[in-house]
């Protein structure tokens, strides 16, 4: 029997909106350090267990040389070039080049894995342009080593103990990255391919299946390795095309003299094209002024050192060398709030206590003062079709991808709806651009006060004097028959939510009992 709501309850969270919340407390490169980390204490164990045969001194050499010299070169050329290192970066990279080569006390092999650690840390800084890096560190460490002949990548995690772990921890920083549907096409071809030429050779479906998944690199190499978000282009659709191109790289032999197929050279090949799709390079921000928009809400506006090519509903990734270290690192992701042909790059943040490190150091800067901007992109865009209907959803601080698409004059000709959820009406950011937008603005208030002068109230649209359900709800909670009577035409009408994991998804189911037919999605947690 299903408990009766009262006006007064709080609907539950989902678990993917727990979840959400939970995994977006951690940047990608923090979950990546931590999953790696545990994937090689688990080798250790398998080790000791017996379900390898490499030996526990030679895995503990391999492991400290890996992590001691790409951390030591990073810093190294960090310092020769005069840019502050990325510690995490480093020890990501050490980690994969454990798992790359085969763990060895011969002096060559010794060797060549140095050799390996200090090009890859090279390559971040001599392969790059305009402070970003074109290529996979660890693949080009890996691959230039292997032309050497000193020692050759093995790609040893792809071992089928490994798989008990290997598989959540792949799928934790995919959802964590969101590239599972990138992740899903590259599997499924390379699985395919490979299981084509397995069939050719004599042996079954089910075995050719399960060499491609358990004792190739497949996973490993998705997981940890192609879904690098620097080293992917912008759009969705760009990725997924790029997953497949790899793909046929990393499964088909191929043989060009010196450069034979292996993982590392597909990667690098997907780099290259990932590289001429993109925004190439780091771009040097510069701190123009702030503005306040609400009691906790600041905006940031920055000059560019050049033109940065982005669309409307895109977001973009921003080191902050200055922020204190903290279990988030130093990069973070805003939406962009400005138009892509103006002067200046805008990103709005919600500056309310306690405050991380990273809106520290926002706060910190003066005018004049730069950070520098490490990659654009996102699919949170409107349709092509001008004609197509639209509903916005924004929870909160979550009203900032859509203030680009006002802002660039993408809603103006389109029907569109757009639906504010705020904890109260002083809450509320950008209420003059949203007053000016010409567009259908709601605003509802967790508090039940009204919205800012020239925004329509949410609230009892349902007939004069009468509540909708859930009004004395917290803003970001919405059901379906609510949000039906709010948008009466949501069915017809692509849905557009933005906001933090646990209200996403919340809005996002509500969108869909109301009768939505594609809801797209833009989740953050708090920076």
């Amino acid at each position: 029997m299903n408990p009766v709501e009262t006006p007064h309850a709080r609907p539950p969270v989902s678990l993917a909106g727990r979840m959400g919340t939970a995994v977006g407390r951690f940047t990608m490169y923090r979950i990546t350090l931590v999953v790696l980390a545990v994937l090689a204490a688990y080798s250790l164990l398998l080790n000791l267990l017996g379900w390898l045969t490499f030996g526990i001194p030679e895995m503990l050499a391999h492991l400290a040389l890996c992590l001691g010299l790409t951390y030591a070169s990073n810093r190294a050329l960090a310092s020769l070039f005069r840019v502050n290192p990325h510690t995490e970066s480093s020890l990501i990279t050490g980690l994969l080049l454990y798992f790359l080569f085969w763990p060895s006390l011969q002096p060559l092999d010794l060797a060549g894995v140095a050799l390996a650690c200090v090009l890859a840390s090279a390559s971040k800084y001599a392969l790059a342009w305009r402070g970003r890096h074109i290529f996979n560190p660890a693949a080009a460490g890996a691959f230039a080593t292997g032309l050497t002949g000193l020692n050759i990548a093995t790609w040893w995690a792809a071992t089928p103990a490994m798989l008990w772990l290997l598989v959540p921890g792949v799928l934790l920083v995919l959802y964590r990255t969101r590239k599972v549907l990138m992740a899903s096409v590259f599997t499924l071809v390379a699985t395919a391919v490979i299981t084509l030429e397995l069939l050719r050779s004599g042996m079954t479906a089910g075995m050719g299946i399960y060499q491609a998944l358990a004792q190739r690199p497949v996973l490993f190499f998705v997981g940890f390795m192609l879904t690098e978000p620097l080293t992917l282009p912008p759009r969705r659709r760009q990725q997924l095309a790029l997953a497949a191109v790899v793909a046929v790289l990393f499964a088909v032999p191929w043989n060009l003299g010196i450069f034979a197929n292996s993982p590392e050279a597909a990667l690098l090949a997907g780099n290259l094209l990932a590289f001429l799709a993109g925004q190439r390079g780091a771009v040097k921000l510069r701190l123009a002024g702030t503005r306040q928009l609400t009691p906790a809400t600041t905006e940031f506006s920055f000059e560019p050192a050049r033109p940065v090519r982005f669309l409307p509903g895109q977001y973009m990734e921003v080191d902050l060398p200055q922020a204190r270290p903290d279990g988030k690192g130093r990069r973070r992701v805003f939406s962009l709030t400005g138009s892509p042909g103006g002067r200046l790059v805008k990103f709005a943040v919600r500056t309310a206590g306690p405050l991380s490190a990273a809106k520290e150091a926002l706060l910190a800067l003066r005018p004049g003062d730069e950070v520098a901007a490490t990659a654009v992109g996102g699919d949170f865009v409107l349709p092509r079709d001008p004609h197509r209907q639209v509903l916005l959803i924004a929870a909160g601080i979550g009203i900032t991808p859509f203030v680009s698409h006002l802002s660039s004059g993408g809603l103006r000709e389109r029907d569109a709806v757009l639906l504010l959820l705020a904890r109260s009406a002083d809450e509320v950011a950008y209420a003059e651009e949203l007053r000016d937008s010409g567009i259908r603005v709601l605003v509802r208030t967790a508090d039940g006060s009204q919205p800012p002068p020239g925004l329509a109230s949410a609230a009892g649209r349902s007939g004069p004097g009468d509540r909708l359900p859930g009004d004395r709800l917290p803003g970001d909670r919405l059901d379906g028959e609510t949000l039906a009577a709010l948008v009466p035409d949501i069915a017809a009408r692509e849905v557009y939510v933005s906001g933090s994991p646990a209200s996403v998804a919340s809005l996002r189911r509500a969108a869909r009992s109301a009768g939505a037919r594609r809801v797209r999605t833009d989740s953050f947690s708090g920076y």
